[in-house]
């Protein structure tokens, strides 16, 4: 099966334009990191964000190959379609939270609120983060830490019905959130303003919000068929 090229380029800028939001939530973890590292600094900075990546990369696997499963149960062609037009709602969803400077979609983090509570005690093993394969552990279970955004990108991620697919929607949001999530380096600081003018992140809002539309008229869209080869190179067939 093509992969779904549309989420993944909405999925990668999504985590460019929530750099600002990620920083905002995370940047006090980001920033405990180099106390609880003796050794703080730039190889410190990137083995706790490749940790949050590869978190972010396993929470997408296990929910894609949950929507899998649930599609080899429920053997219906419709089922299909349906999830196929719900991940592009989501990334309607993600365009306009993208778009929405007040806040007013703060409330999508609170169900994952007592899922980290349960993972705070691990966290707590693993300090202090005085070796790079706890910065790593650490950054792992900071990816699971509840954000709208990112929980969000994993609803997209268990509606691709596929633990590939699911991985890689999970993997583009992270590498695109690094820019501004590596915050030790000049070019990251310089980079992370840039992406948040106003002209770029409504162009890459619009984009991602017609991604959304055109994932969720695919069914129909093809059907005609001049669009068809173009859509299923996209990736835009619904899961089998």
């Amino acid at each position: 099966m093509p992969i779904d090229t549309l989420t993944l380029t909405a999925a990668l800028l999504a985590g460019l334009l929530g750099g600002v939001h990620c920083a905002a939530m995370c940047g006090g973890i980001a920033t405990g990191f180099s106390a609880m590292s003796p050794q703080g600094g730039w190889q410190q900075a990137v083995q706790v964000n490749l940790g949050r990546v590869g978190g972010y990369v396993l929470a997408g696997a296990i929910v894609g190959g949950f929507g899998a499963g649930l599609l080899r149960v429920f053997r219906f062609d419709v089922l299909a379609v349906g999830l196929r037009m719900a991940v592009g709602m989501v990334l309607v969803l993600v365009a306009v939270r993208l778009l929405d400077r007040r806040g007013r979609l703060h409330f999508i983090p609170r169900p994952g609120a007592r899922f980290w509570q349960f993972l705070q005690p691990l966290q707590k093993r693993l300090l202090p983060a005085d070796r790079a394969w706890r910065r790593i552990a650490l950054g792992m279970l900071w990816g699971w830490l509840p954000c709208g955004l990112s929980m969000t990108l994993l609803t997209a991620a268990w509606l691709q019905a596929s633990a590939r697919d699911g991985a890689l929607t999970m993997a583009a949001f992270g590498l695109g959130t690094l820019p501004m999530m590596i915050p030790l380096t000049w070019s990251g600081a310089r980079m992370g303003r840039w992406l948040q003018k106003p002209a770029f992140r409504t162009t890459a809002a619009i984009f991602i919000l017609f991604a959304g539309l055109v994932t969720i008229f695919s069914p129909w869209l093809m059907q005609v068929p001049a669009l068809h080869a173009a859509l299923v190179a996209l990736g835009c067939a619904p899961p089998h």
